[in-house]
């Protein structure tokens, strides 16, 4: 019912959940009760025809954009060509391709670097753990809190949260887990920066006389800068001592690049920010701007000790085309592009609640939208999350020049907030938002203003 008491026809996105509730499992999460039917770029369409800034790429996937035109060009091209053959059984030239492309530009060893295909990051992580174990002859993994890894057998014994693991056990043997060494703004108030360093690297080698013996140990995965974790990074005093101790005791270090390669951190790799080189690294995400590849690269002669199953030529020749967009139309790859300035460009900043100048131009509130997922506390805002992105939303469309949005709500849950409809003069502007959220299977619409 509307707010006259008749009652609305239901949304194209609305008859699309009541057919997925039919037929798709409930385990399949609900993160956005939104749709999709086309992206171009930062904008997606969804089935209503509404075009909306897309904050979520994918969870991760959508570096390049949505649809890059020569990536799927490039992708149209070799379907037409070759789908599949297995590369065991005939060689195809993309996979040698891409792999080149990868090994010069993550180099691993000074012997040589070398790359395997999968179709996703948790099997890029499955098969780093399994050639580790392989090259070494040893069992034991350590891997860290608040790390996550993907939701294969493996890949989810190494992730941290337990949500995830729920009914799921037996998990893999022979996995430890230290605590991730971030200084935030806890540790800050406990200790200086040397001190958090000394104190964490104390425990890591306190870790060989209690609990594992090195000679078991395979190898050392962690994630440079952690994603689900809450984008904490790494103390780098850290990880150069978990470097030379893994280089000391013949243990394997695996960076995890799944979220944060291929530019998220405004490098090519997360690892180039702390200058340390993994003996094999894992990725995926927008390595393949939302098709299904990862791979695993590392050292030539630790990749040698292992044996592996691979991907297929369409998908090999899209990434290609991804990496060639990125280096010829960001700007010759991504260690001459400055992120903070593109961010500029686009229009605004958000960094501790302060939004930059937009103009009408450059940003248009119609049919934007903000994610609660992640959406932090900063002092001044709201307690919840709903409240904290309330703010954020108003902070962004008080920015353009003499719009104004004051929202009141007391709605505590989560869900996505987005600005349907903009009335008035350039003098004053009245701002329609629609407030979804949703509570196990039952979705909600409220309209705030």
């Amino acid at each position: 019912m509307n707010n006259l008491g008749i009652k609305a026809e239901k949304t194209a996105t609305e008859l699309l959940f009541e057919r997925r509730k039919k037929y798709v499992p409930n385990g399949i999460g609900v993160f956005s009760p939104g749709s999709a039917v086309e992206g171009n770029g930062a904008i997606i369409t969804n089935a209503e025809g509404n075009k909306m800034i897309d904050f979520a790429g994918g969870i991760g996937v959508i570096n390049a954009g949505h649809c890059p035109p020569k990536v799927v060009q490039a992708i149209q091209d070799q379907a037409a060509k070759l789908i599949h053959a297995c590369f065991n059984v005939a060689i195809y030239e993309p996979y040698v391709a891409l792999a080149e492309v990868l090994a010069n530009l993550f180099p691993h060893g000074k012997n040589g670097t070398k790359v395997m295909l999968t179709n996703s990051g948790a099997e890029a992580v499955e098969n780093a753990i399994k050639i580790a174990r392989q090259a070494t002859k040893r069992t034991g993994i350590v891997c860290f809190s608040g790390g996550f890894h993907g939701r294969t057998m493996m890949a989810m014994t190494l992730t941290s949260k337990v949500s995830y693991k729920l009914n799921c056990g037996p998990f893999a043997p022979e996995v430890y887990r230290l605590d991730f060494p971030y200084f935030g703004s806890k540790e800050q108030l406990l200790f200086t920066e040397s001190e958090f360093d000394a104190f964490h690297i104390d425990k890591l080698h306190a870790f060989f006389t209690s609990y594992a013996c090195p000679d078991n140990i395979a190898a050392f995965i962690v994630e440079v800068v952690q994603g689900e974790g809450g984008f904490t990074v790494i103390s780098k005093k850290y990880l150069k001592e978990l470097r030379k101790l893994c280089t000391e005791k013949g243990i394997i270090l695996i960076f995890d690049e799944v979220q944060s390669g291929f530019g998220r951190t405004g490098a090519w790799a997360g690892y180039e920010h702390f200058d340390v080189k993994p003996d094999l690294s894992t990725w995926a995400k927008s390595m393949g701007s939302g098709m299904p590849i990862g791979c695993v690269i590392g050292k030539a002669e630790i990749m040698d000790a292992a044996h592996f199953f691979i991907n297929n030529p369409k998908i090999l020749h899209g990434k290609i085309r991804i990496l060639f967009t990125t280096d010829e139309e960001i700007g010759h790859g991504v260690d001459h592009v400055d992120i903070q300035k593109l961010g500029a460009d686009v229009g605004y900043t958000l960094d501790g609640g302060a939004i930059g100048t937009l103009e009408d131009e450059t940003f248009s509130a119609d049919g934007a939208i903000i994610e609660l997922q992640g959406v932090p506390s900063h002092p001044g805002y709201g307690k919840s999350r709903m409240e904290n992105a309330i703010k954020i939303a108003s902070d962004i469309v008080s920015a353009l020049p003499k719009h104004r949005l004051t929202p009141e709500t007391t709605h505590k849950k989560q869900g996505f907030i987005h600005p349907t409809k903009i009335e008035g003069s350039l003098e004053y502007a009245k701002i329609s938002f629609i407030l979804r959220d949703f509570d196990n299977d039952l979705l909600k619409e409220k309209a705030v203003v």
